[in-house]
């Protein structure tokens, strides 16, 4: 029970993790010679539907108007 109760906590962790991984890769791949531009814009657009899901977590674990 105690699990469930820190899977969101958990979970956005994960996601900030992979939001990093992702990043440093994009950054890695805009820096190497000629990029695969298809590659590059699938890991983009999976770096910000992480960012809206985290966002989503963030909101939901510390809402700023009282409950």
């Amino acid at each position: 029970m105690q699990e469930n109760l820190h899977f969101p906590h958990r979970q956005l962790i994960e996601l900030r993790m992979e939001h990093a991984d992702l990043d440093s890769l994009i950054d890695l791949a805009c820096v190497q010679a000629p990029a695969d531009e298809l590659t590059l814009r699938r890991l983009k657009k999976r770096r910000l539907l992480l960012r809206d899901q985290i966002t989503q977590l963030e909101i939901l674990l510390d809402p700023k108007e009282p409950a």
